[in-house]
């Protein structure tokens, strides 16, 4: 499998536990503070390649010390980073992550370089010899994102789309014109409703499918997730495990489920693959916790761990 993960790229700053700000100068003692390679982007890229992927960042950093860990980290995960372009005076986006004792969590977020990213950077070639285009944040890309999953599938590239847009139809019309041009749109279950107005999963990913996307593939948390496509309409569970941290299951769920259509898997049973590869990050802080690849996320599913519900 060889993909192209491209749009968001964010160093996520996370602390836990956290269950209020300090007031005034005052501080408080925590457990754990760590940096992480993340985004809807990024964060896949990472956890695609821990599973055995082979796979290119394409993206806007800033040319600033946040940018070059960033970089760091995502190498360190085996991720060729050469198709990031390097932005002058712009920061690298960056999020700051107080962590709750329930592993959920608020963010502080700063777009940066990942709102300059420009059709001149999009290294066509490279999508071109990829089996796989993935798409974090199309919404900062505009109408260059139609014009990117309109040039993969024109060269058979199998195309995935994950939003951070909040659920909110206003915001979900900014990038609605690529769904005629996404095989795998990878939402959560509040974007879902919240772009659809609708208060039923299944309803909302069908009104998604009307709009063009190939399938639709809502993850809903400790509920698992939804696949949707044509007359198919399949419930996931989740697997039971301690949660640490909520951060980057989303993206740890979409390299999952892409990775296991890779290996010849169906729909359902991917998105199965996908909640066993989140409970994996789930279990620590960060969108690049655990230690696992391949084999030992086929050997978890192997041993029929209990699923939630």
């Amino acid at each position: 499998m060889r993909v192209v993960a491209l749009g968001a790229h964010v160093l996520d700053t996370l602390v836990r536990p956290v269950e209020q700000i300090p007031s005034g100068q005052s501080g408080e003692l925590v457990e754990q503070i760590k940096m992480t390679a993340a985004g809807p982007a990024g964060g896949t890229a990472v956890v695609l390649s821990r599973l055995g992927a082979a796979v290119q960042s394409a993206g806007a950093v800033g040319t600033d010390a946040l940018g070059d860990l960033l970089l760091a980290l995502l190498a360190r995960e085996g991720v060729d980073t050469s198709l990031l372009v390097r932005r002058d005076g712009v920061q690298t986006s960056g999020s700051v992550l107080p962590i709750r004792p329930d592993g959920s969590r608020p963010a502080f977020h700063v777009i940066g370089a990942n709102g300059s990213y420009e059709l001149e950077d999009v290294p066509w070639d490279a999508i071109a010899a990829a089996t796989h285009l993935h798409v974090g944040g199309p919404e900062f890309l505009g109408e260059m994102a139609v014009k990117v999953l309109s040039y993969a599938r024109d060269h058979g590239v199998t195309t995935s789309v994950d939003s951070l847009a909040p659920a909110d139809p206003g915001f979900f019309e900014l990038f609605a014109p690529v769904l005629p041009f996404v095989d795998y749109l990878l939402p959560n279950d509040e974007q879902v409703l919240g772009w659809t107005g609708t208060d039923d999963l299944v309803t909302g990913c069908q009104a998604l499918l009307a709009r063009g996307a190939g399938c639709v593939v809502a993850t809903a948390g400790a509920d698992g997730a939804v696949v949707v496509a044509g007359d198919l309409i399949e419930a996931v569970p989740a697997f039971a495990v301690d949660v640490v941290d909520t951060t980057g299951c989303g993206d740890a769920f979409s390299a999952g489920f892409l990775r296991a259509l890779s290996l010849g898997y169906d729909a359902r049973d991917a998105a199965s693959f996908g909640c066993a590869t989140a409970a994996q990050v789930a279990g620590g802080l960060g969108s690049d916790a655990g230690n696992y690849d391949l084999d030992s996320v086929l050997a978890f599913v192997a041993s029929d761990p209990t699923p939630v519900g």
